[in-house]
């Protein structure tokens, strides 16, 4: 968790599902009502290969770009970040370690309550979960709206 001293961060997850919008949205609200700072972070994954342990940087920059071309969707359907302080940050990697890793600085991490996963019937996802039993920070677990 940050210091005291420190401006307010909110972290929050994106990953193009309806949950994912709904926290999204209250994050912006409460980085509106905090005046706080707001990193807006995409998880992306990189296949490593299995015997090198290592990515092939022709594949590395395709995933990379359509990482970067998912997030400047996400930010054209997104609400009015105005005269807010907000990154937009595509990051390769699990999202569950990304979204902790980036916990570490946050006074707040906000993820939807499921992702584009399968599995529907779950009340929470595996993000989530993992994020509620592992972040550095409080975390706030949205419902997308029905």
């Amino acid at each position: 968790m940050t210091d005291v001293h420190s401006p307010p961060l909110i972290v929050v997850g994106v990953d193009g599902s309806p949950a994912a919008q709904t926290a999204l949205e209250f994050a912006i609200e409460e980085a509106s009502i905090h005046k706080a700072s707001l990193h807006v972070t995409y998880a992306y994954p990189v296949q490593a290969s299995v015997l090198t342990g290592s990515t092939g940087n022709e594949y590395y920059e395709q995933v990379e770009s359509e990482a970067k071309e998912f997030l400047q969707g996400v930010i054209a359907k997104a609400p009015s970040s105005k005269g807010l302080d907000v990154e937009w940050l595509a990051v390769p990697g699990n999202p569950s370690e990304v979204l902790i890793e980036a916990s570490r600085e946050a006074t707040m991490l906000v993820v939807g309550s499921r992702g584009g996963g399968g599995f529907k019937g779950l009340l929470m996802g595996s993000v989530s979960t993992q994020c509620v039993h592992y972040s550095h920070c409080p975390v706030l677990v949205v419902r997308e709206e029905h």
